[in-house]
């Protein structure tokens, strides 16, 4: 089989439910495994192809991977949209390429997801929520606790944004606050390994949501690994970024070996 690479797959009727999937040379249905990308942006911005340059990196070091680059639909601060619109598209993004796994070529049982930010959150949350074929997490600095992003805000803006996505405060709606926190949702065992990176210097999205989701995970005995760069902020780039993307394949190899 060929290389292919589809643009814009669409998984449902909104122009945003779309995907990118690229398909490897050589591929079947026993040891191609499934990638899912999921971008950030506060869960109100952001793109599929802020992924792009990602992609040539994880194509040329996973050459047995199918990846799945998805959009989602936004939430807007005039109240459409709203949580959990956002974890709904993923999962259903998830659940139609699954079924495409035989025209697509790849094991439908050997699936890991990659996120950023709110793309992390929704990673994880698919990852601990969805209790089959996702073997492997890899979340770089995304919140996992939705009430503590809201009482301990690096930003001012972020109550007042919590609180339309979420519809209410941990206060008022607090069911909304835990089902959007991954770290609430870690509570057995057979959640797949997690691979966390974080900068210590995160101003968006404090270090402190990384670090108790690595204490849960410690308390839980689940397989993780926890990353932190000293002095980074909300992403970064240079040597950090290599070493973050040789440690998520390194982990990838790890968890789910040819």
């Amino acid at each position: 089989m060929q290389e292919q690479n589809i643009l814009n797959v669409a998984y449902g009727n909104n122009s945003l439910q779309t995907m990118d999937i690229y398909l490897p040379a050589g591929r079947d249905t026993i040891n191609t495994k499934l990638l899912l990308l999921i971008h950030g942006g506060a869960w109100t911005s952001g793109d599929k192809a802020d992924f792009d340059t990602a992609i040539t990196t994880l194509k040329a070091s996973l050459p047995n991977y199918v990846i799945a680059n998805i959009n989602y639909r936004l939430a807007s601060i005039q109240g459409t949209d709203l949580w959990p619109t956002q974890l709904n598209d993923v999962q259903k993004a998830y659940q139609f390429i699954l079924q495409q796994s035989n025209k697509y070529v790849f094991n439908k049982k050997q699936v890991a997801a990659f996120g950023a930010s709110a793309g992390a959150q929704l990673a994880l949350l698919l990852g601990y929520t969805i209790n089959n074929n996702i073997k492997a997490v890899i979340d770089l600095f995304g919140p996992t606790d939705l009430a503590a992003l809201f009482y301990n805000a690096p930003n001012p803006y972020y109550p007042s944004l919590l609180s339309i996505f979420l519809n209410g405060t941990p206060v008022t709606n607090p069911s909304s606050y835990t089902s959007a926190s991954p770290l609430f949702l870690a509570t057995n065992t057979q959640i797949p390994p997690t691979i966390i990176f974080h900068g210590t210097a995160d101003d968006v999205v404090p270090i402190s949501q990384s670090d108790s989701l690595n204490n849960r995970l410690n308390n839980l005995n689940v397989y993780h690994e926890y990353i932190q760069y000293q002095g980074a902020g909300h992403g970064w780039t240079g040597n950090n970024l290599i070493d973050t993307y040789s440690k998520s394949i390194q982990f990838l190899q790890k968890i789910m070996p040819n």
